[in-house]
């Protein structure tokens, strides 16, 4: 439900309309945060709309959406964001596109501005790199599905200073999240110690075993309150996949190499419930 807007940024420019950057969105509004959210299509930025319409339904049945939706401006130019002493990408996880939305909103905030990214195991210091202010620069980490995971994940970089560092945790808390703060390394702290986990459930079934069997053996066995390949199609097979190869080629190390299993599945399509079918089939 709504609430008092943040005394640290009452403005924050969101860019991705995507699952993430919806669910930020959300969040920020529902905390009385006025948000531009911006994408490149108003195809985007309609399932964006319907997204947040959609998560406010399942989770607040008795209020009305409206209030969220009058906190947020659905926006193609990222000049309506001008003025946001906050902005915090969530576009694609590729570091050439993260570096370009980085530069290009460098050159259009305030110098006291403070870019954040949204990045699950991207180096937030060659995310700086291409800024002039890489002090500035701060991984913000949050975890699908945003209004309802309930932490935030601070990565500090190299550059990134003390003064942004406590301004971003402080604005997590203010927006009702719990807030942890991990080093720039792959994977960070979240991701670097459940990776290997999906992934060795991935390598079970390659095996042979039944998805439904290892997913009751972790909940029942392990307290989990998700099996790891519910989970994994939750997430996206291709996020999973990419992740490991992020985390395989920034630490060298074996423990990290990708199930063979998950290659195939993302050549075929088989995303999880974003495509209908992954470990389960969702048709």
């Amino acid at each position: 439900m709504q609430q008092q807007s943040s005394k640290l940024f009452e403005h924050v420019l969101v860019v991705g309309g995507g699952l993430m950057g919806a669910g930020i969105a959300h969040v920020l509004a529902e905390r009385g945060v006025h948000v531009t959210l911006v994408d490149q299509t108003a195809q985007m930025l309609e399932r964006a709309q319907r997204q947040i319409e959609k998560m406010h339904r399942r989770l607040h049945p008795e209020t009305e959406v409206q209030p969220i939706l009058n906190n947020i401006v659905f926006s193609t130019n990222i000049e309506d964001g001008r003025d946001c002493l906050l902005a915090i990408e969530a576009v694609p996880e590729k570091m050439e596109i993260k570096q370009a939305v980085f530069k290009q909103l460098d050159e259009l905030l305030p110098q006291e501005a403070i870019l954040a990214s949204n990045t699950s195991s991207l180096s937030i210091a060659a995310m700086s790199s291409v800024t002039t202010r890489p002090s500035q620069v701060v991984g913000m980490h949050f975890f699908s599905p945003v209004p309802v995971m309930r932490l935030v994940e601070i990565v500090r970089g190299i550059n990134t200073s003390e003064e942004t560092t406590e301004k971003v945790r402080a604005f997590g808390k203010q927006i009702g999240k719990e807030v942890i703060v991990a080093k720039d390394f792959p994977g960070f702290t979240v991701n670097r110690a459940l990776v290997p986990l999906l992934n060795e459930a991935a390598f079970l079934v390659m095996e042979g075993n039944d998805p439904e069997e290892i997913d009751r053996g972790l909940m029942l066995g392990a307290n989990h309150p998700i099996g790891p390949l519910k989970l994994t199609d939750s997430l996206g097979v291709d996020v999973l996949l990419f992740t490991l190869e992020s985390l395989y080629e920034g630490f060298n190390d074996s423990k990290y190499r990708p199930c063979p299993l998950l290659k195939r599945m993302v050549e075929a399509g088989h995303l999880g419930k974003k495509s209908g079918k992954g470990f389960y089939n969702y048709s």
